[in-house]
């Protein structure tokens, strides 16, 4: 009996973390005061780049896609806050796929990071 209770347990705990997978990675209150925006903008100072991602050859068929970019988007902008910055100029996105998956599996945004004066 102790074998397949030991089995069950691992078997809920991969459950879990696919599970977890899932759901967009939160955006941090720091995080949520950054903008993304698509131009170069403009009486800032540059911080530098950041990458922001989200998935992974695992998780990845159990998170939507739109998950998978809103996570990557609010890891990015979570990073720029920790990097002091208050503005990302978004610059590419990459989706990645693999052979025996239903769609994407891992959502990646890069970026430069940028001080700029409140507005």
């Amino acid at each position: 009996m102790k074998a397949r209770s030991v089995t069950w347990a691992a078997l809920a705990a991969v459950s879990v973390l696919a599970l977890a997978g899932c759901a967009a990675t939160q955006v941090s209150q720091q995080g949520a005061a950054v903008e993304i925006v698509t131009q170069k903008p403009t009486g800032c100072r540059l911080i530098g780049e950041v990458v922001g991602s989200q998935g992974n050859v695992f998780s990845g068929d159990f998170t939507t896609d739109e998950n998978l970019l809103i996570g990557a988007r609010n890891d990015l902008r979570n990073k720029a806050a920790a990097m002091g910055g208050n503005v990302v100029h978004a610059q590419d996105a990459l989706h990645s796929t693999h052979p025996n998956s239903r769609g994407a599996v891992k959502s990646t945004v890069v970026g430069s990071v940028f001080a700029c004066p409140r507005k």
